[in-house]
């Protein structure tokens, strides 16, 4: 990389990071507590994947992902996602024009810059792979014609614990299009307790005020690829992916696209950090959200928590 790439001034860094800091004050406005989870979001976004969140009803997923598109400015859409959901709820549909004797496609909730997927696992697998190629791809084919979807284009997922009646569990191609899995958790006791007493933040929503453009944002996406790897960073991340295909402890490795997630999520969480290149922290940051949902474990031997199980595996080179 040449010296004059702008990221490594440190002025254009520390700006950078001072506004994407400023987008997680704001989120704290209205999720509370979860500081580490809300920057894992932020990231998500910043590395231009896609992003799961797991947990039982009621912790603040939907509000989470409505908060994140009023933050951001970004224009938003909600797609409740039941058994009997069909694609064209999702994509669109086409509809023929007796006056012009064609069809004319109209656009489905997907064409928005942050999509809600809420409760994706209650619907059919057949309305889930609707996602498929916009998640992949950032288009939709209907009718044999190609339509873009807007940019920055984001999804959000959240998903009900799979023991829960009505639910469909998530096939492995589905989930390797999210880049990140996280949980959000149950509040801690002062943040619940200031719940219990002002109630929900949601209405709260509304009176943010975005902290930056959509094109700030495609902006600083199209920089995170920029952000300085050092070869025992590359070392590292790749020790990391070597563990999970030769210790055995693993049905099967991370995949090149997973480590290609790994890579990108941990150059996001440097430009969040203000960091002039990538550390081994910023590796271990993301790493549980990253990889864990793309593994499963060969032996009951292997804790539950795949993710925190290689970082304590795998050493810094």
């Amino acid at each position: 990389m040449s010296s004059g790439t702008v990221l490594h001034a440190e002025p254009v860094a520390n700006a950078t990071a001072a506004r994407l800091t400023g987008a997680l004050t704001a989120l704290e406005q209205i999720i509370v507590d979860k500081r580490a989870q809300l920057q894992l979001c932020v990231c998500c976004m910043l590395a231009g994947g896609h992003l799961l969140i797991e947990d039982v009803p009621g912790v603040g997923k939907t509000t989470l992902a409505h908060a994140l598109a009023r933050v951001l400015g970004l224009s938003y859409q909600r797609i409740q996602f039941t058994s009997d959901l069909l694609p064209a709820d999702i994509l669109g549909v086409s509809i023929f024009r007796r006056e012009t004797g064609n069809f004319e496609f109209h656009k489905g909730p997907v064409f928005s810059q942050l999509v809600l997927a809420d409760e994706i696992n209650r619907a059919t697998p057949k309305a889930q792979s609707a996602l498929l190629e916009a998640m992949e791809e950032r288009q939709v084919t209907a009718d044999g014609e190609t339509f873009d979807l807007p940019a920055p284009f984001f999804v959000i997922a959240t998903s009900n614990p799979a023991h829960q009646i009505g639910t469909f569990e998530l096939p492995e191609s589905q989930l390797d299009r999210f880049l990140m899995r996280i949980a959000l958790g149950y509040p801690g006791p002062a943040a619940e307790r200031a719940l219990l007493t002002l109630g929900e933040r949601r209405e709260m929503i509304a009176s943010i005020e975005p902290v930056m453009t959509p094109d700030e944002l495609t902006l600083m996406q199209n920089r995170v690829g920029e952000v300085f790897l050092s070869e025992p960073v590359l070392d590292y991340i790749q020790a990391v992916i070597a563990f999970t295909r030769e210790s055995g402890a693993f049905t099967a490795g991370l995949s090149p696209r997973a480590g290609i997630a790994l890579t990108r999520a941990a150059q996001a969480c440097a430009m969040i950090e203000g960091h002039d290149g990538v550390h081994p922290e910023d590796v271990q940051q993301v790493l549980p959200a990253v990889v864990a949902h793309r593994l499963a474990a060969s032996t009951l031997d292997v804790p539950d928590d795949l993710g925190e199980f290689i970082l304590r595996s795998v050493p810094i080179p």
